[in-house]
């Protein structure tokens, strides 16, 4: 199954505010149910163990609502980790009013110095870029990172796109009826991501595969 690009129409926000407001809320729940919440709280818990840190400050980039990290966040703090979330989007609409800092800008300039932060993470954001533009998300999250980048994001295969098509009457959005196959045709193979981010200035890259096609990417600083 080759990748395909396909517009997706959230990343425009084409649709009524209702209709956008409805994605978001699909999402949150194609997280919570299909493995996307548990792969960030996984690659969160495996960054802290390794670094032997109880806190770290987290930068989400294409945050949305900032449900992935926000849960995350509570599921590790029972574990006695500590996550301090800064959310950023490209659109501010997709920000929610209230909660952590959030903030407007770009994936690929990222308004913060070198170091900012002990974790760059991204949830169902790698897709959206052609490769050239995927390695150089990822050297900008690395700039800004003091110990590694996450990347959450989905697995391309032809069952996986056969299941999502199976599960569109669970989406309660015109938008996400549209862009979850689109989302799946653009993803990337575990051999694909490990071969865009393998000249990567990093001290390695992990990559590993989680529930209902879901890929976790470790990217050691």
């Amino acid at each position: 199954m080759q990748r395909r690009v396909v517009a997706e129409l959230l990343d425009d926000d084409l649709g009524t505010p209702q209709e956008i407001a409805a994605s978001l809320a699909d999402l949150r729940r194609i997280n919570n149910w299909f493995g996307g919440t548990h792969t960030t709280i996984s690659l969160l818990g495996r960054v802290a163990r390794a670094s032997g840190c109880n806190h770290l400050s987290v930068l989400e980039v294409g945050a949305g609502a900032g449900d992935v990290p926000l849960a995350a966040q509570k599921a590790l703090s029972r574990e006695g980790i500590e996550l301090r979330i800064t959310l950023l989007d490209r659109a501010s609409s997709h920000l929610p009013a209230n909660g952590p800092a959030t903030l407007a800008g770009d994936a690929l300039h990222l308004p913060f110095p070198d170091d900012a932060f002990d974790v760059v993470s991204s949830s169902l954001l790698a897709h959206h870029f052609a490769p050239p533009v995927l390695r150089l998300f990822a050297c900008e999250a690395l700039r800004v990172c003091r110990r590694a980048v996450v990347i959450n994001d989905l697995i391309r295969s032809p069952a996986h796109l056969g299941l999502v098509y199976l599960g569109r009457p669970l989406f309660r959005g015109r938008l996400t009826r549209h862009d979850a196959p689109a989302s799946v045709r653009q993803a990337y193979t575990r051999d694909e991501m490990r071969d865009l981010l393998s000249q990567l200035p990093a001290r390695g890259v992990e990559i590993t595969s989680h529930y209902l096609y879901r890929m976790g990417v470790l990217v050691w600083k």
